[in-house]
């Protein structure tokens, strides 16, 4: 199983990307988070600042298996303009995974094309800059190599599906019920 990266800008929600982040650990994935500023220390959408793993020009993203994008503002805004990761979404969404959470699949992913006829949610008030995209009101869509999910109350629904997706539904139910999050339905993570 290759690394996964999980992408911190100044202003990134910070319930989306730690449990994501927390989730992939505890079900064994290879997963840093990467800041794309010129710091280690980059603070949340509500003044929680994290010590990244790595800065992005320090990593090079030969095969990842996951690029994870947050959400949150201005977070998203400042992932959606560093070139350098617009640059590397693009070249994964030829044979790689991305997933995305609250406005990134549409601040981020949607500019770029990578959702163009795929089905996909965003944050409400988001949607309409998906227009590219079959968009969906639920709370995570998994695709084979896409995942998106609406916002912070969806955060361990998608990140469960990415580690169902990488490493089976029983892995992410195994997870999920260590953490005592029971499901509603049989695929709980959607």
């Amino acid at each position: 199983m290759s690394t996964s990266y999980i992408f911190l800008a100044e202003g990134f929600e910070e319930i989306e990307a730690l449990t994501v982040l927390d989730v992939m650990r505890r079900a064994g994935m290879d997963v840093k988070t990467v800041s794309i500023t010129s710091d280690n220390k980059v603070s949340g959408a509500h003044g929680l600042t994290v010590i990244a793993d790595k800065l992005f020009h320090e990593v090079d993203f030969i095969t990842p298996e996951w690029l994870v994008i947050p959400g949150g503002m201005p977070g998203a805004e400042n992932l959606s303009k560093f070139g350098p990761l617009n640059t590397l979404l693009i070249n994964q969404s030829h044979s790689g995974k991305i997933a995305a959470i609250c406005a990134a699949p549409a601040v981020v992913l949607a500019p770029l094309g990578i959702l163009d006829d795929k089905e996909a949610t965003c944050y409400p008030g988001f949607e309409e800059m998906m227009s590219g995209a079959v968009r969906r009101d639920a709370p995570v869509i998994a695709l084979d190599r896409i995942i998106t999910a609406n916002g912070p109350s969806a955060a361990m629904r998608f990140a469960l599906a990415i580690v169902a997706n990488s490493m089976g539904e029983s892995a992410a139910q195994e997870v999920g019920s260590g953490m005592l999050f029971y499901p509603r339905h049989q695929n709980f993570y959607f």
